[in-house]
């Protein structure tokens, strides 16, 4: 008589269960990063669709998410979306006073349609979180040295996130947050911030990207360590606004990885930090 754990195959814990779902999870995650990371050696307009849609598509979620009546306003989800996704188009070939533009009057929409809603400061801060998914990128991959930004930005999330969920399952030890995130502990931060902080330094420091490293040595990591901190930060926002609102995923459009907020969740964080760069940058030129 074969032996088993109490469950059925198939049914949630059951390990052919898990090992379909870690199965379907790598094999959607390869899938991604390919097309994005091809899109970003390409630039131009194929790099800007890329975020165009992930930031109409974060805008829908969070819109969906902070809505109490879903099916009611799928219309209005899909204008607002679409005026965040075009922001990034309006970036791309306007520059950025036509994407604020656009930003600002998705935000405006949302006011007239929505101004007795309970959550309404809610769902315009998630208009804004979507735009800065739909726009730094576009903005950072520009610069004279976007390439390697935007290579840098991912290799420090994906190292982050990657070894701080490889060190928290493997090492284990205190929890960093248990109100918040119940699952996530010390070790894998510093995990996850030493393998961020490595693989930026890295990224900064290859010919590959072209051009002489922007930075020194020290610059490089401690730039790197700040970024890898920041990207746990936004991890954990997200956690912390999907505990506020009950839900345990943000949607179910890649497969075994949740909806594109929850891929994103420290990507936008970076983002935003990349994002005040730009901004600092350009003030002081």
């Amino acid at each position: 008589m074969s032996r088993n754990n109490g469950t059925a195959p198939f049914e949630r814990g059951h390990p052919a269960r898990a090992t379909s779902e870690l199965t379907l999870r790598i094999a959607s995650g390869f899938v991604l990063a390919s097309v994005v990371l091809a899109a970003t050696l390409w630039g131009g307009l194929p790099f800007t669709v890329i975020w165009a849609i992930a930031g109409g598509g974060v805008a829908y979620e969070w819109l969906a998410l902070t809505e109490e009546d879903p099916a009611e306003r799928r219309t209005r989800r899909v204008i607002l979306s679409a005026l965040i996704a075009a922001s990034a188009f309006a970036l791309h070939w306007g520059g950025v006073g036509l994407a604020v533009l656009l930003v600002v009057t998705a935000l405006v929409v949302l006011v007239l349609v929505d101004r007795r809603g309970a959550r309404l400061s809610l769902r315009a801060g998630g208009l804004v979180y979507a735009a800065v998914i739909a726009v730094v990128p576009v903005a950072a991959r520009e610069t004279p040295f976007g390439l390697m930004t935007v290579l840098w930005m991912f290799g420090v999330v994906w190292g982050t996130d990657v070894l701080a969920y490889a060190c928290g399952r493997l090492l284990g030890g205190p929890k960093l947050w248990p109100r918040v995130s119940p699952k996530k502990t010390w070790s894998g931060f510093i995990g996850g911030v030493i393998a961020g902080t490595i693989i930026g330094w890295i990224v900064l420091a290859a010919t590959l990207t072209g051009g002489p490293a922007p930075l020194p040595v020290a610059g490089m990591i401690a730039l790197s360590c700040v970024a890898a901190m920041i990207s746990q930060a936004g991890d954990l926002g997200e956690s912390i606004l999907k505990r506020y609102l009950g839900v345990k995923d943000s949607g179910h459009i890649i497969p075994g990885h949740g909806g594109l907020m929850d891929r994103l969740d420290s990507f936008w964080a970076v983002s935003v930090f990349v994002g005040c760069a730009l901004v600092f940058r350009a003030l002081w030129s």
